[in-house]
């Protein structure tokens, strides 16, 4: 497991999360533990280490 931080995409506040680096590829579903707002994650890694991660708004 290792800690990202990151800047939710409703609510600005800098947050974090904690990433399975066994897992590889992964997108999935997280509510901001701020503002409650979900967010998609997506997640790629490799040898574990994160090599790609984006958070974005499930906003159409």
């Amino acid at each position: 497991m290792e800690e990202q931080f990151f800047t939710c995409p409703y609510c600005f506040e800098h947050i974090s999360m904690l990433i399975d680096l066994s897992q590889g590829h992964q997108v999935y579903i997280e509510d901001c533990e701020v503002c409650c707002n979900p967010i998609e994650v997506r997640v790629n890694t490799e040898e574990f280490d994160i090599k790609y991660f984006e958070v974005n708004s499930i906003e159409q």
